[in-house]
């Protein structure tokens, strides 16, 4: 992934409501929601939930496909994979990484 595409994919999340469209569409994969599936989870008007899908679409974090008369819209996992390689790609100086637990952490 390039720096540009990395910036534009967290300028994206970087926002509440995308954020949280975007985490509902992952719990969603792979079979996506339609808009009105959105709206209901979210509880957000038809015209707001589109500019914040546009903004995703935008970043290519979602994907948009016709199935009939539905919209489906889809959380684009490689798109998210590429980012998440970006950011951890020079993690622990290319050593291989160990996860330690948070102080006071009985699940780590």
């Amino acid at each position: 992934m390039e720096e540009k595409a990395a910036v534009a994919s967290l300028a994206a999340l970087a926002q509440g409501m995308r954020l949280r469209t975007f985490r509902a569409l992952i719990g969603a994969a792979p079979q996506g929601m339609t808009p009105g599936e959105l709206c209901a989870t979210l509880g957000v008007p038809g015209s707001t939930l589109s500019f914040h899908l546009k903004e995703l679409m935008h970043a290519g974090l979602v994907t948009q496909e016709r199935e009939g008369r539905n919209l489906i819209y889809r959380p684009s996992i490689e798109q998210m994979n590429d980012l998440l390689a970006y950011l951890t790609a020079h993690c622990c100086q290319g050593a291989s990484c160990e996860v330690l637990s948070a102080p006071g952490c009985t699940t780590c």
